[in-house]
């Protein structure tokens, strides 16, 4: 195309072609995306249009390679190129319109088990390019476009590497999701298999690894405990950052996928859950400790005396044994590295211990219905203090006010901090004796 001859803008509610432009869904650095109503089919489709300076004489030769190779991946998880070509002074590409991409949905949050149901899908449509000897060069959530049905579909065969070559001139693909030896300009097969391994991890962690891509990565902890060890190994062989280490291909994910998928989505057993001493007068103080209206939820056996605890404690209030750090069971999706005990996402510091900062492991913030206090700092103010925390986790100012157990509400003589007395020996925060 003659650079002396722009195309005209395209503009909302104008015709191209047959197809009337209805909003604009998608701007990238190769091309913008617009969804559109084709007045012959009485369809709507969706239009990718590339930046009229990368649309040259030669970019478009290389394209036409490129869409005659992805004419022949025949896959119900690839989605199809409807048609391309110029349409009124601009190229264009047409596809089947989705509900949106992966990348949108990743948004919000996603159940693990929706989200090992779409593994099946992304998995097979890039083994089936690598069978045909296609690679893909930019697999990324943007890429996988979502349909009605639970219905997913990989985009952009061909055009990534046409896209590649114009906007950058190498084998870089988009960052983030970019193989190290494919950011040196030496892409093959394993480069897909590493970008799909951020992709899939993205999915089940809500955490994006990055480099220098240390295992365990962030969030492994939490997977660790809701999914076979199995699925875990898989990752590591495809997120090697030495491409030799790495698996070859996607086809040896998918047999990898389909040997250990029944032991992932098997639903997990409950733990059986430990159980107080049952004999002696001591034993039944615990039990009715355990029963009463506090919020001192889950509670589990000192390690010591086996009386119940919880992980806010800092001494056992039945045999003062100090716990410096407590892994008990938590409700809490990560843990301290300092203090092993339960903390929320979006904390910037452990609301139990007084230590460095800890995230946020995420971007979005979460709400808790427990927050029953406001930070007295009044350049934080947040009101995002849980009973028995002992600092703000957003600023590590320390808590002064203290949370009384209910029903009765007594206070510990030396930390004023509130006890079960009727119950209790020690004070399970400072340890002092109470009997």
């Amino acid at each position: 195309m003659p650079e002396s001859t722009p195309p005209r803008p395209i503009r909302v509610r104008q015709r191209l072609g047959q197809y009337r432009i209805e909003a604009r869904l998608d701007r990238g650095g190769f091309a913008t995306v617009y969804r559109a109503y084709d007045t012959i089919e009485g369809i709507r489709v969706a239009l990718k249009i590339p930046h009229a300076h990368l649309v040259t004489m030669g970019a478009l030769r290389e394209f036409r390679r490129e869409v005659r190779l992805t004419a022949t991946l025949d896959h119900p998880s690839i989605l199809p190129i409807k048609t391309a070509g110029m349409i009124d002074g601009h190229f264009v590409i047409i596809y089947p319109l989705g509900l949106g991409n992966l990348a949108t949905r990743l948004e919000k949050r996603m159940t693990l088990h929706a989200a090992l149901d779409l593994f099946d899908p992304m998995i097979e449509a890039l083994a089936y390019a690598h069978r045909q000897d296609v690679i893909h060069c930019d697999v990324k959530p943007e890429n996988f476009i979502l349909f009605r049905g639970g219905q997913i579909r990989l985009a952009d065969f061909g055009i990534a590497r046409f896209a590649q070559h114009t906007v950058t001139g190498s084998g870089s693909g988009t960052v983030g999701y970019v193989a190290p030896e494919q950011a040196l300009g030496k892409p093959s097969p394993r480069s897909d298999v590493f970008a799909l391994g951020l992709v899939l991890w993205q999915m089940v962690t809500g955490h994006l690894p990055s480099w220098p891509f240390d295992w365990p990565l962030v969030g492994s902890a939490r997977l660790r405990e809701r999914v076979h060890p199995e699925l875990l190994s898989l990752f590591e062989k495809m997120l090697q950052v030495d491409d030799r280490k790495r698996l070859a291909s996607v086809e040896k994910v998918r047999l990898a996928w389909r040997r250990i998928r029944p032991k992932v989505l098997r639903p997990a057993r409950r733990p059986k859950r430990r159980k107080f001493p049952a004999r002696g007068w001591k034993s039944a103080r615990f039990r009715e400790f355990a029963r009463s209206p506090s919020k001192l939820r889950p509670l589990r056996p000192c390690p010591g005396c086996e009386g119940p605890v919880h992980e806010s404690m800092r001494h056992c209030p039945w045999c003062s044994r100090e716990f410096k750090k407590l892994r008990v069971e938590t409700r809490f999706p990560a843990r301290c590295p300092r203090c092993e005990r339960g903390v929320k996402l979006d904390w910037v510091y452990c609301a139990w211990c007084h230590g460095k900062s800890i995230g946020p492991l995420a971007e979005r913030e979460y709400t808790d219905k427990d927050y029953e206090q406001s930070c007295s700092n009044a350049s934080c103010g947040r009101r995002s203090i849980l009973p028995f925390s002992r600092y703000c986790p957003w600023c590590r100012t320390k808590v002064v006010k203290p949370y009384l157990l209910k029903p009765r509400g007594k206070q510990c003589p030396k930390c004023e901090r509130g006890i079960a007395g009727e119950f209790w020996d020690h004070c399970a925060w400072c340890g002092k004796e109470l009997r």
